[in-house]
């Protein structure tokens, strides 16, 4: 089960590391214009609008991403898949259409489908679109039918899955979601326990998108808290209003990039780098504008734990926050761009403290998260285990920059291999090339090695991966060029 959250969590990699340039693209068009959220200028409003043409589908990235990453070849029809089985699932549920298969009127819909298309759907689109990939893709139809054999026979059966998870859905969802609501509601007459509780749980459901069901109790007037519209209206409490909004600023601010500090430094030396790139962004994507789910997404499926862990630093920063009634508040999230609009607003209350909670909560965030790491061997980014090759000390990737280059190294190792005859699948992973072979026998390993590849590991009868480093995607490109299956 942990070997398979960690290949989801590398499957994430590929729509979360779409996601700091969203955030950062919003966050900018927020700061020039962060009253009118673009309407005042066009350069604010052209930044904010692409940015948001990526935040506001991340389910769907999800969907295509987990499809792609969940196979075994890596191939376009299951990324059509993934996509179909969202859209069949978002489609059947969508408010009007609940509506048809209710017979009931739009306005009595559950307001639980108004968020039907989040995250959580976008995963099991595509893990059910991969699954099927790999169970089907290879289907060979009687001859009347044969035009939809093999690859076009899943997205087919994704959309027929789908249907049925619809169905299901249907009658799940509403339940699902109203009990969080219920929930949501009952927490609210804790006070400041309550608003820790809210915390915690608002991150643990992050994967699901129903946090959005919580947030609508504390956060909006289903409950008559509407703590972010009372708070900027200057209708409220001074140090009540703004309990569910200020607790999140330390975290976001500076207990994630703390972690994604922690997580750099616990990578690998030949990873970090790589690691870098990915931490770097994310961690100034969740300073500047309160977005954290790229950061979050980086981590939650390849180390649980730490996430667990980041929920309870949650909820106790929502709690501090709100026991010494320092208040702040967000209209998009809880970054240093809403920061410091609020900080001006008449019921923020001491939210300058909120700064030293924050610092606080960094130093807490980072020696936790890098003790936990380090102890318990978390396949942060940077540590997984598709990069633990033993590459000899001295030993450096082939010196190949062009084209080229990489054509001629795929072609010498394939032949190695043993070709199209002995060659049975090719994958790769962000350092080596991970191929299942007929006969291991056929392998000729002195031919690879001459092609200047770091080393070959034999990991199974079938199974042998070729080292090649960093470049490795360019080779796996060519590679798959020779196939000719592919």
């Amino acid at each position: 089960m942990m070997k398979y959250l960690q290949n989801l969590g590398k499957s994430l990699m590929l729509p979360v590391a779409v996601l700091p340039a969203a955030a950062v693209l919003v966050g900018i068009g927020y700061a020039i214009d962060p009253e009118g959220m673009g309407s005042g200028s066009i350069i604010a409003a052209f930044l904010i609008s692409a940015g948001n043409a990526i935040l506001n589908f991340i389910p769907i990235l999800f969907a295509v991403g987990v499809a792609i990453g969940m196979t075994k070849a890596k191939d376009g029809p299951a990324a059509l898949s993934g996509l179909v089985g969202y859209l069949v699932v978002t489609t059947v549920l969508a408010t009007d259409n609940v509506a048809n298969l209710l017979q009931i009127k739009v306005e009595s819909v559950n307001m639980a489908f108004e968020n039907i298309d989040n995250v959580f759907i976008g995963i099991i689109s595509g893990l059910i679109a991969a699954a099927l990939y790999n169970r089907f893709s290879h289907v060979k139809l009687p001859e009347a039918l044969a035009f939809f054999s093999g690859k076009r026979l899943v997205p087919i059966l994704t959309a027929a899955t789908m249907l049925v998870v619809s169905m299901i859905l249907l009658f799940v969802w509403p339940a699902v979601y109203s009990a969080l609501v219920s929930f949501g509601e009952a927490i609210s007459s804790l006070g400041a326990v309550g608003a820790g509780l809210y915390g915690f749980f608002n991150r643990i459901l992050i994967p699901t998108g129903l946090h959005h069901a919580l947030n609508n109790v504390f956060w909006f007037d289903v409950a008559g808290i509407n703590d972010i519209g009372n708070f900027w209206n200057g209708e409220g409490t001074l140090g009540i209003t703004g309990r569910y909004q200020a607790g999140y600023f330390p975290i976001m601010m500076f207990g994630l990039p703390a972690a994604a500090l922690a997580m750099y430094h616990t990578a690998k030396s030949k990873r970090k780098k790589q690691a870098a790139s990915l931490l770097m962004a994310v961690a100034f994507a969740s300073f500047l504008t309160g977005v954290t789910e790229p950061l979050e997404f980086s981590f939650m499926f390849l180390a649980p734990v730490l996430y667990v862990v980041h929920a309870v630093l949650t909820g106790i920063s929502l709690f501090i926050a709100a026991t010494f009634h320092w208040t702040a508040g967000f209209s998009f999230s809880a970054g240093l761009i809403d920061f410091l609009l609020s900080s001006r607003l008449p019921l923020a209350n001491n939210p300058y403290m909120l700064i030293l909670l924050g610092l606080v909560f960094a130093v807490i965030y980072y020696f936790l998260f890098r003790f936990l790491i380090i102890k318990f061997d978390f396949k942060t980014p940077g540590r997984e285990d598709d990069d633990d090759e033993e590459v000899l000390v001295g030993e450096t990737a082939p010196n190949t920059t062009g084209k080229d280059k990489y054509a001629m190294m795929a072609e010498a190792i394939y032949e190695g291999l043993g070709g199209d005859e002995n060659v049975i699948s090719v994958d790769n992973c962000a350092t080596r090339l991970r191929l299942e072979v007929k006969d291991m026998d056929a392998v000729d390993q002195k031919k690879i090695k001459a092609t200047g590849v770091p080393g070959i590991n034999v990991v199974g009868k079938h199974s042998i991966q070729v080292i090649v480093g960093t470049q490795v995607q360019a080779v796996a490109d060519e590679v798959h060029k020779l196939r000719k299956e592919d």
